[in-house]
């Protein structure tokens, strides 16, 4: 098994300033700075775990491509870009209210989607059987008009309109396992056929008013878009019931030509910004579905690149285990902070969850197969 894998320490220069949280510092109204929740020690620490834990040399290392405007512009307005880049240039900003960036911020959020094309290149050019891009600034909230949600530019989207528009991919699956739901990238893509946009998500988290049962595409893409809206506290039998129930039979009736995952770790139990309660091992779960869909369905094509997740302590322990699925193998290193979540109340599959997944599940008849003659690659 050959695992690719990219990661650039200056997408941990990405500023996102002094901020209590989500919220600007306000001292005299009691708000004291502190640190952003989108700050760089989170994924540093993760590629760091994978080099100390011996996991590097297991993994095909991989430079990040150089981005072109033409790439970024098949995914995002060019207005939006020129401000982005002007912006950046004069010192920095905010996509909106919790989302400041600095200088420099918008040539780093290219490098991010270079990271993930370059993961893309690879796997569909057969470098690797599969690749991780470790990326920040975050991608899948970032819509064609703006920025949001700590995301500048769709990493995700542009990897998969470039590699469309090279003729290296026909069909693209999208699996958001991010606790957010994937917005960016189902605005983006919500009237195509050819990328079916999965999302599973904590119900009425961020953004709000997003990431509803009826939002299933527009015109031609109408069924190529499917959320997965799961109750709070949902922990590994509602994950892995969704997606045994939802996700692989979707990945299976629309037959993509590679898998992406948008590889979101907010779902874990000790993150700030979400209320599930997954651990390292529901997401080494969640990742051995995948590997066995993309092996049945496209010649192993899978390409997982990373989004949110804001616990620096846990986040590199869910990290590790995707990585390590992935290249298929175990460093010993174990997660200290699964064992207090596994046996957590209500880790099983609730009436209520069940109820949530089965709506999702109704819709997988609504996605579009493959026109006549297509083989899957």
């Amino acid at each position: 098994m050959h695992t690719g894998y990219v990661w650039n320490p200056l997408m941990a220069w990405h500023d996102t300033g002094t901020s209590a949280g989500l919220f600007k510092p306000s001292p005299l109204a009691g708000i004291q700075p502190g640190e952003h929740f989108e700050h760089p020690d989170t994924k540093r620490r993760l590629a760091e775990l994978i080099e100390t834990s011996g996991l590097l040399w297991h993994l095909d290392r991989m430079d990040p491509l150089p981005i072109e405007r033409e790439d970024l512009e098949r995914v995002h307005d060019a207005t939006y870009l020129d401000w982005l880049e002007r912006t950046s240039a004069d010192g920095g900003g905010r996509v909106d209210g919790s989302s400041p960036f600095g200088q420099g911020s918008y040539q780093i959020a290219c490098l991010a989607a270079g990271s993930t094309a370059s993961a893309m290149d690879a796997v569909l050019e057969g470098w690797v059987d599969n690749a991780y891009a470790l990326t920040r600034p975050p991608g899948h909230h970032a819509r064609r008009k703006g920025g949001l949600g700590f995301c500048l530019i769709n990493n995700v989207a542009v990897a998969i309109a470039r590699s469309i528009a090279r003729g290296d991919a026909e069909r693209v699956a999208v699996v958001d396992f991010d606790v957010h739901h994937g917005n960016g990238t189902q605005d983006i893509f919500y009237a195509d056929p050819n990328v079916l946009t999965i999302s599973l998500h904590q119900d009425q988290l961020f953004p709000a008013n997003s990431g509803h049962l009826h939002e299933t595409g527009v015109g031609p893409g109408v069924g190529a878009n499917l959320n997965v809206p799961l109750p709070p506290g949902s922990g590994r039998g509602a994950y892995l019931t969704a997606f045994d129930d939802v996700v692989l039979p979707a990945l299976h009736r629309f037959a993509p030509d590679v898998i992406v995952v948008a590889a979101g770790y907010d779902a874990g139990a000790y993150d700030p910004l979400g209320r599930q309660m997954l651990t390292s091992a529901t997401y080494r779960e969640m990742t051995r579905k995948l590997l066995a869909a993309a092996d049945e369905l496209c010649d192993g094509h899978l390409v997982a690149s990373h989004e949110g997740g804001y616990s620096p302590w846990a986040v590199p322990f869910h990290g590790l285990a995707v990585v390590e699925e992935l290249a298929g193998t175990r460093t010993g290193v174990a997660d200290p902070f699964a064992r207090s979540f596994a046996t957590a109340g209500q880790q099983d599959l609730q009436p209520h969850q069940r109820t949530a997944i089965d709506k999702a599940a109704n819709l997988v008849a609504n996605i579009p197969s493959p026109h006549a003659g297509h083989q899957p690659r």
